[in-house]
């Protein structure tokens, strides 16, 4: 009987090889997939899309800008057919702001041009961003596509200095129609 000549254990091995990163990687794809399938990873959280003007922490008097009790801010925001509402905030600099966001109707994206702040916002779930501003203005466009009036859909928040801020009264953080 013939030895195995060194070439074919050698590309026996490597095939050997192969087969088992295969099967990994699968079991890697098949394992994140399951366990993702139900919530996407930067949106955990779920929200019925079609009741959130009725009850809930999205009805129209709770959108915009609101202080908490350890002094950062949370804003909530509704992405919908063609607008972000409110379309316009105020928001105090260097201090904690967390946003969060859904949308009633298709998918958005939430970005903040030259800010770290950038996600998709996918009906029936909340997204939820936190970062920190310096003082300015910054615009905020969608980013998914969402429709014929998708060019249309931006928004704007300003930044002002906390003192200035804590000046406003709390319909005025709230929403900037007249900064």
């Amino acid at each position: 009987m013939d030895p195995e000549p060194p070439t074919e254990r050698t590309e026996r091995r490597w095939l050997l090889a192969m087969c088992l990163l295969l099967a990994v990687m699968m079991a890697v794809v098949v394992g994140t997939s399951l366990a993702h399938a139900l919530h996407p990873p930067s949106n955990v959280e779920t929200v019925d899309p079609l009741r959130l003007h009725l009850a809930g922490e999205f009805v129209e008097n709770n959108l915009g800008a609101e202080v908490e009790a350890d002094g950062s801010v949370t804003v909530r925001l509704l992405a919908q057919q063609y607008s972000f509402v409110p379309n316009c905030l105020i928001l105090p600099a260097d201090t904690p702001i967390k946003f969060r966001i859904t949308s009633p109707d298709v998918i958005h994206g939430f970005l903040l041009v030259a800010t770290n702040v950038n996600t998709m916002v996918v009906p029936g779930f909340v997204a939820e961003v936190h970062t920190r501003f310096a003082v300015g203005d910054y615009t905020m466009p969608c980013h998914e596509y969402c429709g014929l009036a998708h060019h249309d859909m931006w928004a704007r928040v300003a930044v002002v200095p906390k003192d200035q801020f804590s000046q406003l009264g709390s319909t005025q953080r709230r929403r900037c129609a007249a900064h």
